[in-house]
């Protein structure tokens, strides 16, 4: 039996089809769904009971399962979500001043292998279904308030979302559907380590905010961090951005994790003036978020500062990032690991 959370509209319209149904029960049955995140097809009242027996024989409804929740001082929460294969995926949701973000996962694990990342360290399993990412977003409303609504999506979690870009753009396009999660586009970013073909694509067929995970002003470096730079070296990535066709207004996001003695000198803070040269962008600056069994250090405040400063000093708009959650396992892959040690 078919999980019906991984059939998009059209898919849901081809089977009632095949059933003899009429065509436009499809987006009744859609907004049930993904719009009223319903958990029972009894619920959908306003189809027969006929078609609701039907539905109930072909498929079923899933539920998220949060297994374990930590919640910080500064208000973050993490998730950890059993699947139904038993494995296991993170979200977090971060409270800012303005909005409340909710970062999800794309895949368990990730097959990059990036140095400083925790979720590397676990090993890559596969890639989420539809049904998988959009019951991170059912389980971490179920628990806020009625006043309480997520307004924004960050794809930064578990995964390279653009090694799983099928089930990511079905994903982003029932995400910002007015009758599916209705997310605006522009409160929806996908953060990418840098899969060049996927990007050109993404922004042909996808109008959210791109983000990419920098991390080093030369290829020597970011190879030794992140061994997809050697498909995908620093050249081509940044020509890929130049070329993005962003919405207009809008900035491609660079993120640069800042780490002490690796990229963090005064040397590689000009380098990165120079790398982002006529890209319409903002950079993230994020100090390095420790976690067990890592050699890596977060910057003195000085040598974060220092770096900062030498890019607002050549107009770009640059944030230093304060890591939500450092007093809980908000580090990616962190909570999964607790689990799987």
């Amino acid at each position: 039996m078919q999980n019906i959370k991984d059939l998009s509209l059209e898919d849901i319209e081809r089977w009632l089809a095949s059933m003899g149904e009429k065509p436009y029960r499809a987006l009744q049955i859609f907004v049930w769904l993904f719009n009223r995140s319903a958990n029972s097809f009894d619920n959908m009242t306003d189809l027969s009971q006929a078609l609701r027996q039907r539905l109930k024989e072909n498929f079923y409804i899933s539920q998220p399962k949060i297994l374990t929740k930590e919640e910080s001082k500064d208000g973050t929460e993490k998730l950890l979500l059993e699947l139904e294969d038993e494995n296991c995926i993170e979200c977090v949701l971060i409270p800012e001043e303005d909005r409340l973000t909710l970062c999800i996962s794309s895949q368990v694990g990730c097959p990059l292998d990036c140095g400083f990342c925790m979720t590397s360290k676990g090993g890559f399993v596969k890639n989420l279904k539809l049904s998988e990412m959009v019951d991170q977003i059912f389980a971490a409303q179920s628990l806020l308030s009625d006043e309480q609504k997520i307004t924004n999506l960050v794809l930064m979690g578990m995964g390279e979302p653009l090694l799983n870009y099928d089930e990511v753009l079905k994903f982003i396009n029932i995400a910002t559907y007015q009758k599916g999660l209705a997310f605006a586009p522009r409160r929806i970013t996908v953060s990418t380590s840098g899969i060049i073909p996927m990007i050109e694509k993404l922004g042909r067929e996808a109008k959210v905010n791109l983000a990419v995970s920098l991390n080093a002003t030369t290829d020597e470096i970011r190879n030794q961090l992140m061994p997809i730079n050697k498909k995908y070296p620093l050249k081509a990535l940044l020509n890929a951005c130049r070329k993005y066709p962003a919405a207009r207004n809008r900035h491609i996001t660079f993120e640069y994790i800042l780490m002490q003695g690796v990229n963090d000198s005064i040397e590689d803070a000009k380098r990165l003036v120079t790398l982002l040269k006529d890209i319409k962008c903002k950079i993230n600056l994020i100090p390095f978020n420790p976690f067990p069994d890592t050699d890596f250090k977060r910057p003195s405040d000085k040598a974060i500062s220092t770096f900062h400063k030498i890019l607002l000093d050549n107009n770009y708009v640059a944030i230093i990032r304060t890591s939500k959650g450092q007093d809980i396992s908000a580090a990616c892959g962190q909570l999964r690991g607790k689990l799987q040690r």
